[in-house]
């Protein structure tokens, strides 16, 4: 499972560790993921997903998952949230 935010598309950076002698190697700062279970209110359940807490509190701000999604645009988002977000879209233009 690769650690990528399903909703930001965050995922590993990579930098270095600098000791005091300033010698340089090579590490990857990984984002923090949480499972979290989203509740769609167009679609009236709740969907489990792997977030990131920036990811999280953007979703907050929003307004929801329903309009996170809305306003993502496709090429940040998994294959499942994009999924999500046409079944949303569906279910709103209905």
């Amino acid at each position: 499972m690769s650690r990528i935010c399903e909703l930001t598309g965050k995922g590993r950076q990579v930098g270095h560790n600098v000791s005091h002698a300033n010698n340089k190697t090579k590490r990857t700062f990984l984002p923090n993921l949480q499972n979290v279970t989203l509740i769609s209110d167009a679609l009236g359940e709740s969907v489990k997903l792997r977030v990131s807490t920036h990811g999280l509190r953007s979703v907050e701000h929003v307004g929801g998952l329903d309009n996170w999604l809305l306003k993502t645009s496709d090429d940040k988002l998994s294959l499942r949230a994009r999924r999500l977000k046409r079944d949303i879209a569906k279910k709103q233009a209905a």
